[in-house]
């Protein structure tokens, strides 16, 4: 035995578009990889289409691996929590459906205890008008999506979705996170 100590853990989040999540928690120190996909629904090996669809009962979710040595599971969902709207059903702004679900699907029973203590905080302090409406599942599979979703912000600066939607967001993390994000931003 070396006594190293691995602290790298899984965290599977929903907060609306899967582009938006991966630019978000892309700049927070810690985080060694971000990668969007699809889980929660019965249909294996789903397709963008199909989840855009609305029917095939998956979410958008980023899938975020990270150091708990350097960042909190507790940390990323306070992010998680500032960065979109939790108290809309199946709703993100404009992008409306049940794959845009705010959803944790966590990967053990301390980030289920975690995610529900957090909602509670969140909620009792009154941060939204309504209740948080966040849905806690386990993670059972996840999909990785297609390569055109990977770095979607980062490889497509000009896109208007990118400006309207995602830069809010991204500035939003830059301004009240400034203690989690990476050096080199």
């Amino acid at each position: 035995m070396n006594g190293y100590k691995n602290t790298s853990e899984i965290a599977v989040l929903g907060a609306g578009c899967f582009w938006c999540t991966e630019a978000v928690f892309q700049n927070l120190k810690g985080v060694t990889s971000v990668l969007p996909g699809y889980t929660g629904g019965d249909l294996p090996n789903p397709t963008y289409e199909q989840v855009s669809s609305g029917s095939s009962g998956h979410v958008e979710v980023a899938k975020i691996e990270f150091d708990s040595a350097i960042i909190s599971f507790r940390q990323l969902l306070e992010v998680f929590f500032a960065v979109h709207n939790p108290t809309t059903l199946n709703r993100q702004g404009n992008d409306i459906g049940e794959q845009y679900q705010s959803a944790i699907f966590y990967t053990s029973e301390n980030q289920k205890q975690i995610a529900l203590e957090v909602i509670k905080e969140v909620d009792s302090e009154k941060i939204y008008n309504s209740p948080i409406v966040t849905k806690v599942r386990p993670l059972e599979k996840f999909y990785v999506a297609e390569n055109y979703h990977q770095n979607y912000y980062i490889n497509n600066p000009g896109n208007p979705y990118c400006s309207v939607v995602i830069n809010p967001k991204v500035q939003k993390l830059r301004a009240k996170f400034t203690h989690l994000l990476k050096e080199n931003l």
